[in-house]
């Protein structure tokens, strides 16, 4: 099943709904820890202990591995792809590609609405003149369109990625929902090893020199799996936060994987 999905505006939640998350936050924080990301998902997945349960996938040059283990828990799972519209070919086809192999039946398409590129970014160039609000338009809004209709999120992202990603919990509180990072702990070799011995597709882009893949005109070939985003500048994260006055403002916790 194949479900699409466009985004209103971030919503806001009340203050006690907030404190009751962070609590909640750190409660799975203690139950979680020493525990391997398989045991963190079984938990998540099959003892439904934080509610309706999603996976983001970039499906990029390291999304197979958690693709794995939650297809080994439950593959139908949703699988949330932030579709930019601006995604190499090879990613659309990489998507299919990996799903099947997977055997994960539920992909839910994030999209940026057409009308809005239309208004804001008529010839597709916006990337170049303001990329904060490229990534505003064509990730942050398609994405808590989508997730907010879930109780907890799960992510790739990984400590060693970058300085900004080091001390990150495996669970943090995002917008409305719970979001749990199963993979925190792993190593590069970690990620290479378990790609290797389970036989996963790797993104055809990955023999050509890219350790990281993002969208198209902001992703160049680096063996640094973050120097080849947004390259030449100090940006390593595309999330943009909306605050309640509606100001959007760059954050450092919100790329997906």
């Amino acid at each position: 099943m194949e479900v699409s999905a466009r985004a209103p505006l971030a919503m806001g939640i009340n203050t006690s709904t907030a404190i009751a998350l962070e609590e909640r936050a750190r409660q799975l924080n203690r139950e979680f820890a020493g525990l391997s990301a398989q045991q963190i998902l079984g938990r998540l997945l099959r003892g439904g202990i934080a509610g309706r349960v999603a996976v983001v996938s970039s499906f990029g040059a390291e999304a197979a591995c958690l693709l794995k283990l939650v297809a080994d828990k439950d593959p139908a799972t949703p699988v949330v792809f932030l579709d930019t519209r601006k995604h190499f070919a090879e990613t659309l086809q990489y998507v299919d590609d990996l799903m099947d192999q997977l055997g994960m039946t539920t992909l839910v398409r994030a999209r940026p609405a057409l009308a809005r590129l239309a208004l804001e970014d008529p010839d597709g160039t916006l990337n170049g003149r303001d990329s904060d609000r490229c990534c505003y338009l064509r990730k942050t809004l398609p994405m808590i369109g989508v997730l907010k209709n879930y109780d907890c999120v799960l992510t790739g992202r990984k400590r060693f990625q970058t300085d900004l990603r080091a001390e990150m919990d495996v669970v943090e509180v995002q917008e409305s929902w719970l979001r749990v990072n199963p993979l925190a702990e792993w190593t590069r070799e970690d990620v290479l090893d378990f790609l290797k011995a389970k036989g996963l597709l790797e993104h055809p882009l990955v023999s050509q020199g890219y350790a990281s893949i993002g969208c198209e005109p902001c992703t160049a070939a680096s063996d640094d799996p973050r120097a080849g985003r947004w390259a030449g500048t100090s940006k390593t994260e595309c999330g943009i936060h909306i605050t309640e006055d509606g100001r959007i403002v760059p954050v450092v916790r919100d790329e997906w994987e």
